[in-house]
């Protein structure tokens, strides 16, 4: 059965920001091409799509992410069964996730009697529905939680999220889930330096006479970039965790919307980087995906129009050497462009606002999956 993917390329330019930063608090880069780039994780726009999902998908589509799952649990056994006390419902709870073959850590009381949180070995990530398919199975009268009913509560109703971003346990590898997306570290489409800002910060009750100096001194790192940003969506492991090819549609159109519109937040008050992309083409394709970031492995040099007009040239020339050489055509190509510097992109295909771009994604999507 052939399988299909969505891809997803943006071009976006930051003016100075720095939305991921390293160990030393600078933005993160990486070489590429012989020459230093700015970087953002996959890992930070992964977490900004999951924020950008609270407004897109239902609540109940959602998942979390935490070592505290014990304690997201107990009250929801607790609404099922109002005849049990809190420390019940708490232990019922932990009984639950070890069914899971989870290793569940109870701390000790501390020492002014108060007790910690029990937490998981590592972060769980469970959907919303799963969540509530384990609270009845926690709630049920059985004297012992059977491991075949709560494996069951927790392999089922995977939720858009868990379904894109998948789900890995070591030591309870049935728990996995095979994510459907794959996001790119984004790489700036020409060299980078890092800059520095030095600041300072009065403190407003100073007294008269008191000496002249700030109250604080600092610095701050940033760089500015025009960003190649690319993901991927396997939409039929999407459509055999959600079971549906209609909802797998539903939530291929809003990662792209999520993926697009997204940013991550490091030192957002302090830059207010807020951009959205200058160019989005998504492109269906059978067979493999295909990034198209070796169009900016020779790095884009500086030129009076900035790099955007030469990045969006040479992402549209890249593509179509690949079609022609490669990959062949796209089943289908979607556009979203501003401004005249992007005027390349509408060989690709004609640019159309987003809101109708992911109305015509999500038609594509739910065709192909229906013609598998």
């Amino acid at each position: 059965m052939t399988k299909h993917f969505l891809d997803i390329h943006v071009l976006q330019s930051l003016p100075p920001s720095n939305v991921n930063r390293d160990d030393a608090g600078r933005p993160k880069t990486a070489t590429f091409g012989g020459t230093t780039r700015a970087r953002v994780s996959s890992q930070s726009w992964k977490k900004a799509v999951r924020n950008a999902f609270e407004k897109l998908i239902p609540a109940e589509e959602t998942a979390i992410r935490t070592l505290r799952a014990v304690e997201k649990l107990t009250p929801l056994i607790r609404e099922r069964r109002g005849d049990w006390d809190a420390e019940h419902c708490e232990k019922r709870a932990i009984e639950t996730l070890r069914a899971l073959d989870l290793k569940i850590e109870v701390p000790k009381a501390k020492k002014d009697g108060t007790e910690a949180a029990a937490t998981s070995q590592y972060l769980l990530f469970l959907s919303m529905h799963q969540l509530e398919r384990l609270a009845d199975v926690a709630a049920s009268d059985s004297d012992k939680i059977a491991k075949k009913e709560a494996k069951a509560a927790a392999n089922g109703a995977h939720g858009v999220e868990v379904a894109l971003f998948g789900r890995m346990v070591a030591d309870a590898t049935d728990l996995n889930v095979d994510a459907s997306v794959q996001v790119a570290h984004a790489i700036s489409t020409h060299a980078v330096d890092t800059e520095s800002d030095y600041f300072t910060a009065v403190d407003d009750f100073k007294n008269v006479g008191d000496d002249a100096g700030a109250g604080m001194i600092g610095y701050v790192d940033f760089n500015s970039s025009t960003l190649y940003r690319f993901a991927t969506v396997d939409l039929r492991q999407l459509e055999e965790s959600l079971g549906s090819s209609k909802v797998a549609a539903k939530a291929a159109k809003a990662f792209v919307e999520g993926f697009a519109m997204s940013m991550p937040t490091g030192k957002q008050n302090t830059f207010a980087n807020n951009t959205v992309p200058d160019v989005l083409v998504v492109q269906l394709r059978a067979g493999r995906s295909a990034s198209y970031a070796n169009a900016f492995e020779r790095a884009v040099t500086q030129s009076e129009q900035g790099y955007l007009e030469e990045s969006t040239r040479r992402l549209v020339e890249h593509a179509k050497d690949l079609e022609g050489s490669f990959l062949g055509e796209a089943d289908a190509t979607f556009v979203t462009r501003s401004g005249s510097l992007t005027d390349a992109a509408d060989t690709l295909a004609e640019s159309q606002p987003l809101p109708s771009l992911l109305t015509h994604v999500e038609e594509a999507a739910a065709t192909a999956l229906e013609g598998q």
